[in-house]
């Protein structure tokens, strides 16, 4: 599976191309949900280990289009994870004092501490996503940009912090059925904008921007991994696998206990 969905570096990953229903030839829904409820398991233990280990920390990108289930992945594959070892970020549009500082000055702050796994929904990839598609700086800033955020995850890795991204790729079509069912639901029209609308009507600029963006910056030490996120099951799956399993290749520990008495009755 992993061989078809990360990005080997250099390589270009046509994200328009992409089957976004593929599920791989993996398992059935029903298979796939015992499969994830083991993966949750799974994940509480290593999450336990490397928080109480306290000496390195993992952080997960999450990008995609409006829609694409960015929400739906933290909130599903972290479900049971001890919440105190877990930090969430959603980054928003810049604020005007985050505007006042250079664009990595915001991600350096959310950065997840030794011990703790760190989720960015959005991040610093939408200074060559979002600021790309709008324009909202000229190509001789935004494209020195891929560079210099290889460097800062090259240092970030170097320094103890693992890092994974997904790409949650999603159909056009898929997207309109998604976003009419926001608007539709009163439970989650709160979260329809009309400028998802807006958003949604540069698709082939996003498309474009995301392509040179994961050809650019897929890294050793900083993978991208492109997940077919059509099918919500599979979406989740992927991802609570694939971070598993980097988790587990760090193989977390839980650190020795001090010099205690070789008997100890506690009254």
């Amino acid at each position: 599976m992993l061989a078809k969905i990360r990005v080997a570096p250099g390589e270009r990953p046509g994200i328009a191309r992409r089957d976004t229903r593929d599920d791989l030839g993996f398992e059935s829904r029903e298979r796939a949900q015992a499969r994830l409820d083991e993966l949750r398991e799974r994940l509480e233990l290593l999450q336990r280990r490397l928080y109480a280990e306290a000496s390195r920390s993992v952080l997960l990108v999450l990008q995609g289009l409006d829609a694409s289930g960015k929400d739906g992945v933290i909130r599903t594959v972290f479900e049971g994870v001890n919440p105190q070892g877990v930090r969430v970020t959603s980054f928003k549009a810049p604020t005007s004092n985050e505007l006042a500082h250079d664009y990595l000055w915001r991600v350096h702050a959310a950065l997840p501490a030794r011990g703790e796994i760190g989720i960015f929904n959005r991040s610093h990839y939408e200074d060559v996503l979002v600021v790309r598609v709008h324009g909202l700086a000229p190509k001789t800033v935004w494209s020195k940009r891929y560079a210099q955020i290889n460097e800062f995850e090259r240092t970030l890795a170097a320094s103890g912090t693992t890092i994974v991204k997904f790409c949650l790729s999603i159909d056009r079509d898929e997207q309109r059925a998604r976003l009419q069912e926001r608007y539709d639901d009163p439970t989650k029209r709160w979260k329809f904008s009309m400028g998802d609308l807006e958003e949604r009507a540069r698709w082939d600029d996003y498309q474009a921007a995301f392509d040179e963006a994961l050809t650019r910056t897929s890294t050793p030490w900083a993978p991208w991994y492109v997940i077919p996120a059509d099918r919500n099951w599979f979406r989740n799956l992927a991802v609570a696998s694939i971070l598993a399993d980097t988790i587990t290749g760090l193989r977390p520990a839980y650190p020795r206990p001090p010099d205690l008495p070789a008997d100890l009755v506690i009254t």
